[in-house]
């Protein structure tokens, strides 16, 4: 496929790195300079265009930029009829999208994180189901949602990344302070989350977890007893209302 990207942030940059070598055409905006001269430094099917040019030359284009600098930026572009467009943008629906490329078609909108570029990753995505597999399907995973509220539902959760690392982080810090090799330690207890979660459901590893008096129940019950549960669901909710 010939696929252009607008704007190279970190985010994109990734996508750019999990698409390279699929035998793909790909051409990167000149945004972020510098994550685009090292893509192309990096994979021989990787080149750097301005804006304008990465459109003219991409019949798929996946726009890596900032919600509120997609107006001005793509108002200043000519996409053609027949373009498929692919959204990275959590700020607006694909509607929104829609309007902004005309006549090409924002086909789907796609929330990827930063390992999609060595696979293993993720995807939420909402409209081309097919377009998605086609690109990301054979080293991630692929959750499609059903409409812009879903997919708002899903950006609010999906924040849980963010504690749950900072927990496993602290847990690293504390273990750090007690063992001989501090990095060893934080290896591991990523590992141990990542792997114990990659194929069984929370609910069934709770269970499995729950040995009376065992450790895991314990640090859970102390933890639950403090709020955690309550000021999770709480976060979620002002996440959800935009509070």
């Amino acid at each position: 496929m010939r696929i252009g990207v607008l704007g190279t942030g970190t985010i994109a940059t990734a996508v750019v790195h999990g698409l390279a070598g699929d035998g793909h055409a790909i051409t990167v905006s000149e945004r972020s300079a510098a994550n685009a001269r090292a893509l192309a430094a990096a994979y021989p099917d990787v080149s750097v265009a301005a804006n304008q040019a990465v459109l003219d030359q991409s019949d798929i284009i996946i726009l890596g930029l900032m919600a509120e600098q997609a107006v001005e930026i793509l108002g200043a572009l000519t996409f053609r009829d027949g373009q498929q467009v692919i959204t990275l943008m959590a700020g607006a629906t694909l509607e929104e999208v829609d309007s902004m490329v005309a006549p090409a078609r924002a086909v789907a909108i796609m929330m990827p994180f930063p390992s999609i570029a060595q696979g293993g990753s993720a995807i939420m995505m909402q409209g081309d189901t097919d377009l998605i597999a086609a690109l990301f399907g054979a080293r991630n995973r692929i959750f499609a949602v059903r409409d812009a509220a879903e997919m708002s539902d899903y950006l609010c959760a999906q924040a849980v990344l963010s504690p749950v690392t900072r927990m496993v982080h602290d847990a690293a810090g504390w273990l750090g302070e007690r063992v001989s090799d501090p990095e060893q330690g934080e290896a591991f207890l990523r590992a141990l989350v990542s792997s114990s979660l990659a194929d069984t459901d929370c609910a069934s590893l709770i269970a499995a977890l729950n040995t009376p008096g065992g450790y895991n129940q314990r640090l859970r019950l102390h933890m639950e007893d403090t709020g955690m549960g309550e000021s999770l669901r709480a976060g979620l909710d002002h996440l959800e209302t935009g509070a």
